[in-house]
C-alpha cells in the first residue's frame, strides 16, 4: 500500500496478486513475501513496459541494494520466512501457534520495515 501510494498506482488486483507469497511462498517458508512485494515494486518503479526493451540499470541498483540491506537491516541475516519467523509453515500446531503469538508481531514488524524501505528507495529515486 505505502509503495502504490508513493508511485500513485492503486491497484487492488495487485494486492490480490501478491497475497499468496505469504508464508515464504504460499505457506512453504521459502523466501519471504516482504521480499517478493519489495521487488515487486523495485519492478513497478524500473521494470521494462515491453518484453524486448532493454533493461534499466537503475532496476538492478535499486533490487541488489533492497536486498542486501533487507537481509542485513530488517531480517538479521536471511531472506527465508522459515528462517525468519521460525515456522514450519506445513505444520498446523506451529501456525497455531504462530498467530497467537509473537511471532506474527515479528512478521509484521518486518513488513513495516519493509514498507519503510521501499518507502524511502522511491523518494530517493525521485532525486
Amino acid at each position: 500500500m505505502v509503495a502504490q501510494e508513493k508511485l500513485g498506482k492503486k491497484n487492488d488486483d495487485l494486492i490480490k496478486a501478491l497475497d499468496p507469497f505469504g508464508g515464504g511462498l504460499g505457506g512453504h517458508g521459502e523466501v519471504c513475501g516482504a521480499v517478493v512485494g519489495g521487488l515487486a515494486t523495485i519492478g513497478l518503479l524500473f521494470g521494462r513496459d515491453k518484453a524486448g526493451e532493454e533493461t534499466n540499470v537503475n532496476m538492478w541498483k535499486y533490487s541488489q541494494e533492497f536486498m542486501k540491506r533487507f537481509g542485513k537491516e530488517i531480517a538479521g541475516g536471511g531472506i527465508l520466512c522459515r528462517e525468519i519467523v521460525q515456522v514450519n509453515w506445513m505444520d498446523r500446531a506451529q501456525v497455531k501457534e504462530y498467530y497467537q503469538g509473537e511471532k506474527l508481531i515479528k512478521c509484521k514488524t518486518l513488513v513495516g520495515k519493509t514498507a519503510d524501505l521501499i518507502g524511502e528507495m522511491i523518494e530517493r529515486s525521485k532525486s
